[in-house]
This record gives C-alpha cells, structure tokens and sequence, in this order.
C-alpha cells in the first residue's frame, strides 16, 4: 500500500472513531511501528491530526468545530435554564454525577449550588471552574487535550478516567437527537469520551433544546435506546414523543 492510501485510510478510520493509537495501526496495515510514525508526523505538520503521547486526535476543521461556547451559552438560554432546573430536580444529595460538556450541561451545574455531599466528575473545563466554587461538591476532573472552541478535556487521559469511575448519573450535551441517527455530535474527536461517559453511569441523561430534536449532527455518538432520559423544553410537539421510545420529558421554559 502507498504511503498515501495508508495516510488516507488513517483519516478516514479517525473521523470515525475520534482516537487511534499508534501501535494499533501498524498492525492494523502491517507495518513496522517507524513507518506509523512518519505517517503520523507527516499528518501533524500538514495539519490533519493531534498527536498524543502514543495515538493520535483528529485537528478540528473550521466546518467540524463546535459554535464558539459564548455564542452557544446565549442562544435559547430560557429553555436551557428550564431543562438544567429539571434535570438538577432529579439528583438526590450525595449522589455520583457525570457532566459533560455543553452550554445546557453548564446551566445544570449552576444549579448544583445547593445540593450537598454531591461527587461531580467532567471534562468541561467552564463547568469544573464555576463548580470550583461550591464546597458542598468533591470535584473531580479529567486529564486530557484541550478542545480550544469548548474548553471540553478529550483524548486516552480523558477516556482512562471515566473507565474508573461509576456514577449515578451522567448527564451529556447534544448537538442533533435523531429518533433513528440517534444522538449525535459536530465532531468526531469528543466520542470515545462520550462513549465512556455512556458506560459509566447508571441513568444516562440527555439535555437539548427542542432545537435539537430531529436535527443529524455529523459524527454518531449512541442509538435512543442507548439513553435513559432525553429532556427538552415543548417548542416541539408532545406528539413526538413515541418516536424518541417514549424517553422525552417536557418542561416549562
């Protein structure tokens, strides 16, 4: 195979799946690991990857990168704050929680204030510092490679820590709720922390505007029936609910 099918091939296989390590893909296309690794830094310095210590992160294209998060946090703002009251209603004191990242998922943890003996572990960056400010919480945060656009923590550091822990709750942002593309996101290099943070908990909880629901997002993060809970605000018809597998819940912006 051509050193550039090969290359090809390993963006391909990236944007699919957000993180490949090094050793994996030499013998994946039965090479030695020395040919990888020029494949790789030739990746790097056309601007095509992230290298990680051992693997490699797909670099963000400006069509793939997520709204700038000061934009995102300001649009449909009344409804978020109505789904994050929601969804912090559900967390009882001294439970385990998941946040991930997102404008929605920021507008929980504001709402965490009074809750007491609460474990929070994210990958948010924005959250972990506004949560910083609540001794009632144990907060814990992930290693990882910053995402510049969203402040969110991704990468095998990041993947590691929510391979470690098991919690009550996880609750995760969305760019697009599909009732058959399911959940998805902008981009690709978020999922493998996604997909952990899915394996990590008890309940898994969606928060999205009613923006998102019916909207495909590029990169397929997990089916409907991979979650829980999906809570919304009621731009949209209670009509829809049978096609999301009854897991909607509607609240009062």
């Amino acid at each position: 195979m051509l050193a550039k099918e090969r290359r090809e091939k390993i963006l391909a296989r990236l944007s699919s799946v957000g993180y490949l390590n090094a050793h994996q893909l030499a013998e994946e296309f039965a090479v030695d690991s020395s040919t990888i690794r020029r494949d790789l830094i030739h990746l790097e310095k056309t601007q095509q990857i992230i290298r990680t210590h051992g693997g490699v992160l797909p670099m963000l294209s400006t069509e793939g990168q997520d709204t700038p998060y000061s934009i995102r946090k300001s649009r449909h703002h009344e409804q978020k704050v109505a789904i994050a009251r929601y969804a912090a209603s559900l967390i009882a004191d001294g439970d385990s929680v998941i946040l991930d990242n997102g404008s929605t998922v920021y507008e929980l943890a504001e709402q965490l204030a009074a809750k007491k003996n609460l474990t929070v572990i994210t990958n948010d960056l924005n959250i972990a510092m506004l949560l910083s400010q609540y001794p009632a919480i144990n907060l814990n945060v992930t290693g990882g490679v910053v995402v510049g656009s969203s402040y969110t923590l991704v990468g095998p550091d990041t993947t590691r820590k929510f391979s470690e822990v098991f919690a009550d709750w996880a609750f995760l942002g969305a760019e697009g709720v599909h009732p058959e593309a399911g959940i998805t996101n902008v981009n690709a290099i978020e999922l493998p922390t996604k997909t952990a943070i899915l394996k990590a908990a008890k309940t898994r909880v969606v928060l999205a505007d009613s923006s998102k629901l019916g909207y495909r997002a590029l990169s397929h993060v997990c089916s409907i029936a991979e979650i829980d809970l999906i809570i919304t605000d009621k731009k949209k018809t209670e009509k829809v609910v049978s096609a999301y597998d009854n897991k909607l819940r509607f609240v009062e912006d």
